[in-house]
């Protein structure tokens, strides 16, 4: 099982009130919710292994590539900053692995881990809730364990079939997909006049980028945007021509190898402990352990 770290503490914090603090005064609805999440997949899903992947802070080749990625987003609440290092603690007193690349999104690192293991021939469940992840669905290897709601009290189970049923194409061509749609929440523009339907369908008439480009004009037309000699080009001839059609051809939410992940490790899950290590005010007594268990876990992931 292979969790996207910063997906799901997120969604835990904007879950559960931030009235729930230890004596001290220290915020620990995210910790909280991230442990009842654990525990719920955990007790759900049995898996034999589990690496929880974390985002670094700093910039990473999509801010290259685009210099307003993520730009408009609100800065992390400084409770649940505060939280963050609580979380990886309660990572590593789960005996599980814990893993972040600097210049990679935690999402390339799970890419990895999954990519991995389906060479290896066996099954991953990959936990998050950035539908990006859609494209590493590949059965009988691959699926994914998506949040639809803040929390994970509703989890839905993604293999081919479901991403199909959901999107309108198969996980091999929701790079392409997702490049004609955009996406507001990571600051990508998208072909204008393009939304989640047209997007489909042009993928599914045309294939790939170089065969919507191939029929410039006629997929305009079937995107709604009829040329005419008033307006000027349609908007997927407009992407043809413009000089940044490439750079929205999908790069940028194709997650991408991130080397020198380690392995996974088993979960030694003391659940009763580990619940009362996330609401409990004597946290900070379990911060030398949990280095000295978090140096072991790193030995031995290799």
């Amino acid at each position: 099982m292979l969790v996207d770290g910063n997906s799901l503490t997120y969604r835990a914090f904007f879950a559960l009130p931030t009235d729930m603090a230890t004596a001290s005064g220290q915020v620990t609805n995210a910790v909280f919710g991230f442990t009842s999440m654990l525990v719920n997949l955990i007790r759900d899903h049995r898996p034999d292994r589990v690496v929880v992947a974390f985002d670094r802070p700093e910039p990473t080749f999509r801010h290259k590539q685009v210099e307003t990625y993520k730009a408009q987003r609100d800065e992390t609440p400084d409770i649940l900053v505060q939280q963050m290092g609580l979380v990886r603690e309660l990572v590593t007193a789960f005996g599980m692995g814990m893993v972040e690349v600097v210049g990679f999104e935690a999402d390339d690192v799970l890419a990895t881990l999954a990519t991995q293991a389906r060479d290896r021939g066996e099954q991953a469940w990959v936990v998050t809730g950035d539908r990006d992840a859609y494209q590493l669905v590949e059965d009988p290897h691959v699926a994914v364990l998506y949040t639809h709601t803040r929390g994970v009290s509703e989890l839905k189970a993604y293999d081919q079939a479901a991403v199909r049923e959901r999107t309108g194409v198969d996980p091999s061509d929701y790079v392409i997909y997702a490049a004609l749609r955009g996406d507001p929440s990571d600051n990508l523009p998208g072909v204008p006049g393009v939304g989640e339907k047209k997007a489909a369908k042009l993928v599914n008439d045309y294939g790939d980028l170089d065969g919507i480009y191939a029929h410039a004009s006629r997929a305009d037309t079937q995107a709604g945007r009829e040329p005419d000699c008033r307006r000027g080009p349609g908007s997927v001839q407009r992407l043809h021509d413009g000089p940044g059609a490439r750079r929205a051809g999908g790069s940028t939410r194709r997650f991408w190898p991130a080397r020198g992940g380690p392995g996974c490790p088993r979960p030694d899950v003391r659940l009763p402990g580990v619940l009362r290590f996330a609401a409990s005010s004597t946290a900070r007594r379990h911060r030398g352990a949990g280095r000295r268990a978090h140096r072991s876990t790193r030995h031995a992931c290799g």
